[in-house]
């Protein structure tokens, strides 16, 4: 038997179930964002070579301590971590504010 739910019931039903999580988008983009700068520094330093990842060091710039190293991965990891999970906070705060208002 179901319920009979007023149309402004509905509605409310389906804004509560568009919400998103905040922290969970934040972890998740963290992880993803970390994770691939770590995975594409320990490529380049398995590679080797006289001059490893020039252009993926330039990333120190903005990242100070990051190096195109087995200890600058992890290093970098961390950065990126933190990054993107203040963007993936962002984007489902942005997310969130946009349908509690529809």
């Amino acid at each position: 038997m179901k319920p009979d739910l007023s149309e402004r019931e509905q509605q409310e039903v389906r804004r509560a179930f568009q919400r998103t999580s905040e922290q969970g988008w934040g972890l998740a983009l963290g992880f993803l964002a970390g994770l691939g700068l770590f995975v594409a520094t320990i490529v380049l330093v398995m590679k080797g070579g006289e001059d490893v990842g020039p252009h993926l060091g330039l990333l120190s710039a903005y990242l100070p301590g990051y190096r195109v190293t087995w200890a600058g991965a992890f290093v970098g990891a961390a950065y990126m971590f933190f990054l993107g999970y203040g963007a993936g906070r962002t984007i489902a705060t942005i997310y969130n504010r946009i349908v509690a208002k529809g």
